[in-house]
Formats: C-alpha cells, sequence, structure tokens
C-alpha cells in the first residue's frame, strides 16, 4: 500500500470545512454540519470502492467488497463545543486512505479494510453511542429514553436526520479480526518526552458523581454567621477536604477534576440554600477508581451534618476502565520502531470507542503528538509530518496482520 500524503491531508482539511469556527470545529452530534459531513464521508467511503452506508443510528460504515475478513480501522467526526480539527477525524481519514490505498495496489488476496465513524462519540445525546449500538449495547428503548441538555430524544434527533428506522450495521466476530484506531494524543506527554507514537496499552476507567449541600436561604446581611446553615460554605469546605483524601491515595496516573459549581439561588445577598458540584475522576485500574469514589462517599459522612447542612453524592456515570490487545500493541510497537520512531507506551486518559470494541474483538490505539498538548480546543494542532508518519506505522500493523493471517 502506497499512502498518498497529499490526499490523505486535503481530505482533512476539507472535513475541517465542515463546522469550521477559526482552526477548530465546531460540529455537534446529528446537527446540520455533522450530518453534511456524514454524507461527505459517506460520498468519498463510495468513491474509494467502499460499499458503504449510514446507518440508524448514523455510523458511517464503509465495507470492502469481495472478502470475508477485515481490519475494521475508524474513529469518529463529531465533536466537542468550538473543538479541535484532528480529534476522532484523523482516526477516520486513516482508515479511508488505507482502503483507498490497499484497493489501488491492486493486491485483493489479503485481508479487506473496513472503516467506520462512529456516531456521537463526544456524548452530545450518549457518549461512545455509536460503538455502543454497534456492539450491541444500545436498543430502540435506549434511543427514546437518551436525550441531550435540552430535552431532546435521540429518537426524534434521529427522525429529523433520517437516520431512523434504517438498518444498524453491526460488529461481525467472522468477518473483523481487529480493531484500530489512530488517534492525536490530546495531551503532552508524547511532545515532553520526545516521542513520536503513543502505544495505548489501555483505556482509564471514568466516573461522574454530583455531590450536593443542602441548607437553608436567609438574608447575607442580617444572619449572624454561627446561626447560618450555608450550602455554599460548605461545599467548598467538602472540595478542600476531598482534595487532601485524593491526594493520599492516587494512582500515578490518577486525574480528577471539579467541573461545574452550582449556589443557589446565586446572589450576593443570600445564603446559598443549595450548592452543588460535578467531580470526574479517571484512572486505569477499577480497584483505584473503586478507592476515589470510597473517598468522595467518606467525605460525604463526614461533611453531612454539619453545620445544620445536608451532604449527599449521586453516581452519574460509571465507565470501566479497558485493555488493549497486547499483541497488537506489540506490532504497532515494532512497527514505529522499523520505522525508527520513538515509542512511549502509555495509557489513554479520555474515552474512546476503541474502550467498547475491546471487549469483543482485539482493538489496539496509537497516538501522535499533539502540538502543546492541546486538544477540545480551537487551537488544537499536529505537525504534518507527525500525521503522515502515524498512518505509515498504522499500515505496517494492517500489513503485519496480513502475515499472520
Amino acid at each position: 500500500m502506497q499512502i498518498n500524503y497529499p490526499r490523505l491531508l486535503a481530505d482533512l482539511r476539507q472535513l475541517a470545512t465542515f463546522g469550521q469556527v477559526g482552526t477548530g470545529v465546531h460540529r455537534l452530534s446529528f446537527t446540520s454540519e455533522d450530518r453534511e459531513a456524514r454524507h461527505w464521508l459517506l460520498q468519498r467511503m463510495t468513491e474509494a470502492g467502499l460499499d458503504a452506508q449510514i446507518d440508524g443510528i448514523g455510523n458511517v460504515y464503509g465495507q470492502t467488497k469481495g472478502v470475508n475478513k477485515a481490519v475494521l480501522i475508524g474513529s469518529h467526526t463529531d465533536s466537542v463545543p468550538k473543538g479541535g480539527w484532528l480529534d476522532g477525524a484523523m482516526g477516520v481519514l486513516y482508515g479511508l486512505e488505507l482502503a483507498r490505498a490497499r484497493l489501488e495496489a491492486g493486491d485483493l488476496t489479503d485481508l479487506g479494510i473496513d472503516v467506520i465513524s462512529f456516531a456521537d462519540e463526544e456524548g452530545t445525546y450518549r457518549a461512545l453511542a455509536g460503538s455502543l449500538s454497534f456492539c450491541g449495547h444500545l436498543s430502540e428503548a435506549d434511543f427514546a429514553a437518551t436525550t441531550n441538555q435540552l430535552g431532546k430524544t435521540l429518537h426524534a434527533v434521529l427522525l429529523e436526520a433520517g437516520y431512523a428506522g434504517r438498518p444498524r450495521v453491526t460488529l461481525d466476530p467472522s468477518r473483523h479480526v481487529a480493531y484500530l484506531e489512530g488517534h492525536i494524543e490530546q495531551g503532552p506527554r508524547l511532545e515532553v518526552e520526545g516521542k513520536k507514537i503513543g502505544v495505548v496499552t489501555g483505556i482509564v476507567g471514568i466516573r461522574r458523581l454530583q455531590v450536593t449541600c443542602t441548607g437553608q436561604a436567609d438574608h447575607a446581611g442580617t444572619t449572624p454567621m454561627h446561626l447560618r446553615k450555608d450550602a455554599g460554605s460548605a461545599l467548598i469546605k467538602y472540595c478542600h477536604d476531598l482534595i487532601r483524601r485524593f491526594e493520599q491515595i492516587r494512582g500515578a496516573n490518577s486525574v480528577w477534576n471539579f467541573g461545574q459549581v452550582m449556589f443557589e439561588p446565586g446572589a450576593g445577598n443570600v445564603v446559598p440554600s443549595a450548592a452543588r458540584v460535578l467531580i470526574e475522576f479517571r484512572d486505569a485500574t477499577e480497584a483505584t477508581i473503586d478507592r476515589m469514589q470510597a473517598e468522595i462517599q467518606a467525605a460525604v459522612t463526614t461533611a453531612d451534618g454539619q453545620g445544620g447542612v445536608n451532604v449527599q453524592a449521586t453516581e452519574l456515570i460509571r465507565v470501566s476502565p479497558a485493555e488493549m490487545d497486547a499483541n497488537l500493541a506489540a506490532l504497532i510497537e515494532t512497527a514505529a520502531r522499523a520505522r525508527g520512531a520513538s515509542t512511549l507506551r502509555m495509557p489513554s486518559g479520555a474515552g474512546h470507542d476503541a474502550m467498547v470494541l475491546s471487549r469483543h474483538v482485539s482493538t489496539a490505539m496509537l497516538f501522535i503528538p499533539s502540538i502543546g498538548g492541546r486538544s477540545h480546543d480551537i487551537a488544537e494542532d499536529t505537525d504534518e509530518a507527525d500525521i503522515c508518519l502515524g498512518i505509515e506505522v498504522l499500515a505496517d500493523t494492517v500489513r503485519a496482520l496480513n502475515q499472520k493471517a
């Protein structure tokens, strides 16, 4: 397979015009920009000679014709609000370029390359929705129960997009021998450590909880401090205590985030009657995540009732860690080193469709550096030479799989 670098880069730039915002994209799932991008991708897959379709949840799937076995390569093309131009998109177009290069090579006796762009990876309605559907984890009832922040159901938006009622593509264990996903790192480790290829060992688990403090609203100027039931102060003290607890039990790659804080009624002259914080934490091992959640609850027990304020925690999201296939990871590492590229074995601190696929088929991911570690922002970027190196390493990995087939 001879990779056509100018064609790959041109396709990436063209895809970035759908929902373009400065140097990034605003392409939320099932918006007009997202649908236009999916139909453009469908056309590109068809032009490449793939048997392509958009399925009943919006997955864009291109299948190599005339083969019984194939490597599945893909990612997603939806974005976060005002996100980057490569996040997800690069992995999909890696697959498209590899499929084209295979067909152009003329030797069609080897494994086919199937390409997929999963719908709503970023979770406008439900995170990883497309890959969950592909692996048989979402039902039509789930579509009706899943909503965006405005309360619109996934079922309703699929009807508007014209996708509802179409057959949904599914993983075929007899056909799909492996799933490969190339991605920008979305963090600074490769750049800081001077490495060119990240060999992903696993994907972290994610949990998100809401901690709520309930007190009593009173006039902030007339109520003495010792007579207040101040939910806001209670929440601040709680968060301070929790940071201390996390620091004591964290793993080497543990991370956490206080992503949203809300006070009610939210006025400078009213003692808060309620205060809430969203806490998200991640680690590559379930045991460490369990310990972190236990500390959240222990901090709740300590804080509950202090100063007349009730405190409780509610779990909102639970995603288990996923391991990548060790044999596939070794193939990626060997392919990179054969090209003189330095490697780093590392976990992914972000969620990816690969974490869903890994429970059903041999799965691996490779990372390439993100300039400045930036991602989920319009400032996201990667050197073109690194983009080209990444697809060559992925191509060599596919060649190695052919030899083992």
